[in-house]
Order: C-alpha cells, then sequence, then structure tokens
C-alpha cells in the first residue's frame, strides 16, 4: 500500500513510544506531533501496530466491491441507509468543494443498533463481498485505538495529561470511515478527484493505495503527499484547530488522481463525541484560511451543518423525517 523510495516533504513520526513506559520516548514523539500540527497539520504516522494482512483484506474487498455493475452496488446506496448515512454514492454523488466529485465510496460509521440520531446506527455491507464486512469493523477497531494514541500525544504537546481527550472530548468519539474510488481520469486542470478542503473533526488517519494524489496547501504553495509503505497519512481536523485557537493548523488539500490508474483511498475520522461542544483551549487565537469554524452548540450539530453541503440531497431526506 505504498512506494518504497518515495520521499515527502512531511515528517514521519513512530507513534509506538505513546504506548511505552518511557517519558522521555513520549515527551519526543509529543515533540514531534506538535512540531508537525503547528506546521503543516499533516504527518506520516509509523508504529501503529495495524497489521498488513488485514490491511491488504480490507484493499481486496474493496476492490471486489468497486469491480461489481453499479446496479449492484446500488443494493446498499445511501439512500436505503437513511439518517445513519451509510452506504455507497456513484460518481459525482458528493461535493466536497460545491462541484461533484471525480470519485464513487461507500461510508461507514461505528456499527449500533437503528436510532433517533442521524449520522448513528447500522452500517451497509454488500451480499456479494461478505468479506467487507469482517475486514471494516475489525479495522474500525484498530484504528479507533491509534487515534486514541495519537491523540495523546497531541496532548502531552500541548502540556496536558495523555489522557485528556481519551476521558473527555473522545472518551465517546464519533467514528467516521470512507472508501474512496477514484477511475482512472484523463488530465484536466480543472477535475479534481476531491477538491480542495479541510475535515470537520479532530484526527484523519489516511490509508492510500499505491497510487498517489493527495496534496498539501503549505505556505510555499501546494505539496505531494505521496503514500510511504506501512503508514497512515495524518492530518488535524476544524475542532482541534479550534480547540488551540489556529495554533495547531487544520489544513487544506485535495486530491488529483493522475497516476492513469483507479486509485483507492481509506479515510479514517476520529471526531468529537457527538454531544460534546468544544470550546477552545487557552492558546492564542489564530486565524483560519476561510473563516468557517467558529460555531456554537455541539460537535454533532456542526457536523450536521456540513453534512447539508456535501449530500444536500440525502440532508433534505433527512429534514423530511424529523417531527413537525
Amino acid at each position: 500500500m505504498g512506494n518504497n523510495g518515495v520521499m515527502s516533504e512531511l515528517p514521519v513520526v513512530d507513534i509506538a513510544p505513546l504506548l511505552g513506559e518511557d517519558e522521555e520516548g513520549k515527551a519526543a514523539v509529543a515533540a514531534a506531533i506538535g512540531a508537525a500540527c503547528r506546521d503543516n497539520g499533516f504527518f506520516y504516522v509509523t508504529g501503529h501496530g495495524v497489521p498488513a494482512g488485514l490491511i491488504a483484506d480490507l484493499d481486496a474487498a474493496a476492490r471486489r466491491f468497486f469491480a461489481l455493475p453499479e446496479p449492484v452496488k446500488n443494493e446498499i446506496a445511501m439512500d436505503r441507509g437513511g439518517r445513519a448515512w451509510r452506504g455507497f454514492f456513484p460518481v459525482g454523488g458528493e461535493l466536497t468543494s460545491g462541484r461533484p466529485d471525480l470519485k464513487e465510496g461507500i461510508y461507514f460509521g461505528a456499527e449500533e443498533p437503528p436510532g433517533p440520531l442521524p449520522l448513528h446506527g447500522p452500517n451497509l455491507f454488500p451480499a456479494q463481498v461478505p468479506e467487507l464486512r469482517e475486514a471494516v469493523l475489525a479495522y474500525l477497531d484498530l484504528m479507533t485505538g491509534v487515534a486514541q494514541t495519537v491523540m495523546s500525544g497531541v496532548a502531552l504537546s500541548l502540556g496536558l495529561a495523555e489522557d485528556y481527550f481519551r476521558t473527555g472530548y473522545t472518551a465517546d468519539p464519533t467514528i467516521l470511515f470512507r472508501i474512496f474510488h477514484y477511475p482512472p481520469a484523463p488530465p484536466d486542470p480543472e477535475s479534481w478527484g476531491v477538491g480542495e478542503h479541510t475535515d470537520y473533526g479532530l484526527l484523519t488517519l489516511l490509508l492510500q493505495d499505491a497510487n498517489g494524489g493527495l496534496q498539501v496547501r503549505t505556505g510555499d504553495g501546494w505539496i505531494e503527499a505521496p503514500p510511504l509503505e506501512g503508514t497512515f497519512v495524518c492530518n488535524i481536523g476544524d475542532m482541534l484547530d479550534k480547540l488551540t485557537g489556529g495554533h495547531y493548523r487544520s489544513t487544506p488539500h485535495r486530491v488529483r488522481n493522475r497516476s492513469g490508474n483507479e486509485r483507492l483511498s481509506f479515510p479514517f475520522f476520529f471526531d468529537p463525541g457527538w454531544d460534546s461542544e468544544v470550546p477552545p483551549l487557552p492558546y492564542a487565537p489564530g486565524h483560519r484560511w476561510d473563516g468557517q469554524v467558529d460555531f456554537t452548540g455541539t460537535y454533532g450539530e456542526y457536523l450536521l451543518a456540513k453534512v447539508s453541503k456535501v449530500f444536500p440531497r440525502l440532508f433534505e431526506t433527512l429534514d423530511d423525517e424529523r417531527p413537525r
């Protein structure tokens, strides 16, 4: 799941010491994470402990699914997931930056029974690829642990107790997971797999296949974030930017599949609990690139407002289901 020998301008951080007892080792990892969060808000994570076999199984099952005819994929369409916001969407079905993205995908989240909350509930899995269910649920479980570990390093980097987030904002985190498939696309300077955006929550951990395309906006312009074997690309989201008053940066990024091959990516989003409010920590305020982080209320309310722009038709369906 990556290109050996490909160099990146982004730092690589081994998070394994965060799971040990060596306080100096933890401090060194925290310092590296803090520097990356202040610089570009992006870094690679190694030492995560996610088995290569599980990643290979997940990749193979995803490829089997996306090779199915579209009518078969639509058997788990997002319309059937209802207010849980789960299931398949076709190419052009998502509007990341106000226009259709050149990708298709499947939305997953924490596996839960049906209930009243939007964006909560059971996942939709394809009957034709039964192994996808097992791989996704195992991956969600392991990645939740990886994200909690990274957040412990973030906490230490801010001078907080290492369990600051785990016992507060992420005691019951909002977990969202996507598998995106980018079909091969002809060269077009106006065409993007995913338009420029920042992520909504605390932390994103991205698994990429060997076909690059992720780009990060820095002070010196756009740079590539190519796939590196055995790593996840980690970037911080709007909520961590808000918590730190801009001290840590939620950085714009985009995707363009220029490899001439199909591309798979697996973003795992680790966000505050649904009912968590997100007041700023005591840091000097900074300035975001678009000025759109300020809000009051809970994270769930904020997330629903964002969903309304990404999937407007689905949001209208949710709105129709609300009590009058």
